[in-house]
């Protein structure tokens, strides 16, 4: 039960900040650079694909450990290591191949993904934790 709150906790809290980020900053951001290569709505299954991905693994690498050693603060800094290394996975590459790709570009969603998915992980762990999901 508690991988499943962790779970279900991870994908509340990362589906609406990253709406929220999205819409109001990355979403201009990325337009003034790449617009041409954007469609008007993004694709939901991938989208959808994507963020059960991301928060499975979120849940197996960083939250369900916190949780087992009693650490939101382990959370955070796991989810942060986690979201630094996936989006600038993903930003450094297309940096790297894509003709008109910014550093802007880069940096601000890497930095994204670590604030994102460090909230993200500490947010989980700690509703587990106040629903008496604890410790060893």
């Amino acid at each position: 039960m508690p991988t499943l709150i962790l779970f279900a906790a991870a994908a509340i809290v990362l589906a609406i900040l990253d709406a929220i980020m999205l819409t109001t900053f990355m979403a201009p951001l990325f337009r003034a650079q790449i617009g041409h290569l954007m469609l008007e709505s993004p694709r939901a299954i991938p989208a959808l694909i994507f963020y059960a991905g991301y928060v499975a693994g979120l849940t197996a690498l960083v939250t369900r450990p916190a949780l087992r050693d009693g650490s939101p603060a382990q959370a955070a800094i796991g989810g942060a290591m986690l979201g630094l290394t996936a989006y600038g996975t993903y930003e450094f590459t297309s940096l790297t191949i894509m003709k008109d790709w910014s550093w802007t570009m880069s940096l601000a969603d890497t930095l994204w993904g670590g604030i994102l998915t460090a909230v993200t992980a500490w947010t989980a762990v700690a509703a587990a934790r106040s629903l008496g999901y604890a410790g060893r």
